[in-house]
């Protein structure tokens, strides 16, 4: 299967990016992204706008979705591909991982008000339409503007990881549900940015497992979050469990995802890319 500009993983202001989906496609279609994945966090109410604005721009828009996962004591994400977006199981179950994440955001803002961070609740609001779509980068944002860290990532590494004083624990879906939820749409499941968790090798290993016992797709071999090293790491992964491979920039908005949108690295050429089967 040959290279094409491939980029499927990105964010838009439906969930915590900060373009417009139609702005997310057409900046896509300007580098010569000619297949794209909208895959907004548990929410499919961009889909429309995207889908329409990449039939404008004459590039192949793919419908997705990420999906807020709980492993054991870490969050992950699985990214569902070609999904259909009315299927019920999928709709339904997005609704009910939603449902946890204002509750989640107000904990949140309590906790940084324990340190002197006051306001940063009402403050991460500012950031987003859908306040039940609020999430720690609408928290970091805030914390930026107000002087407290210099860009989104430090908020992140000092306030919102697990073990800082920002960091509230929330049971997001299970695997088994996530990866249910997306075949039952019709789509490919995927691993997102697997070399950004904080999982030992042998925890990696068990998530891999499972998710092939679920029948599980694909994994983000190129991702915005991977480095030369994890990908030739994550391309062995592929080998050796058989899974697709994707490849995504995860792109967030302009100046703040470390690749733009279609500027990831070419995926290693032995490796069969997921969007054969899309």
């Amino acid at each position: 299967m040959s290279q094409i500009n491939a980029d499927l993983h990105c964010h838009s202001t439906i969930s915590d990016g900060l373009l417009s989906p139609a702005a997310v496609v057409e900046r896509a279609a300007a580098n010569g992204v000619e297949m794209l994945a909208l895959t907004d966090h548990d929410e499919l109410g961009g889909l429309t706008e995207a889908r329409e604005a990449a039939v404008r721009a004459g590039i192949r828009f793919v419908d997705g979705v990420e999906i807020s996962v709980s492993w054991g004591e870490q969050t992950v994400h699985i990214v569902g591909l070609g999904v259909d977006p009315r299927c019920p199981a999928l709709v339904e179950g997005l609704a009910a991982v939603r449902g946890g994440r204002d509750g989640r955001a107000a904990r949140m803002g309590d906790a940084l008000a324990e340190i002197g961070i006051r306001g940063a609740y009402q403050g991460a609001l500012k950031y987003v339409g859908n306040p039940a779509l609020v999430s720690r980068s609408h928290f970091a944002r805030y914390l930026v503007e107000i002087g407290v860290s210099r860009d989104v990532k430090s908020v992140f590494d000092h306030y919102l990881v697990r073990g800082k004083p920002g960091y509230v624990e929330h049971v997001w879906a299970t695997l088994d549900d996530a990866v249910g939820w997306i075949h039952a749409a019709g789509g490919l499941a995927v691993i997102a940015h697997p070399g950004r968790y904080r999982l030992s090798k042998r925890e990696l290993e068990e998530l891999f497992l499972r998710f092939r016992e679920l029948g599980g797709d694909a994994i983000e071999v190129v991702s915005g979050s991977h480095n030369r090293e994890a990908t030739l790491e994550f391309a062995r992964v592929a080998r050796r469990y058989g899974f697709l491979a994707s490849r995504a920039s995860d792109f967030h908005g302009p100046g703040e995802s470390s690749v733009d949108l279609g500027r990831s690295d070419l995926l290693p050429e032995d490796l069969t890319p997921v969007w054969s089967k899309l």
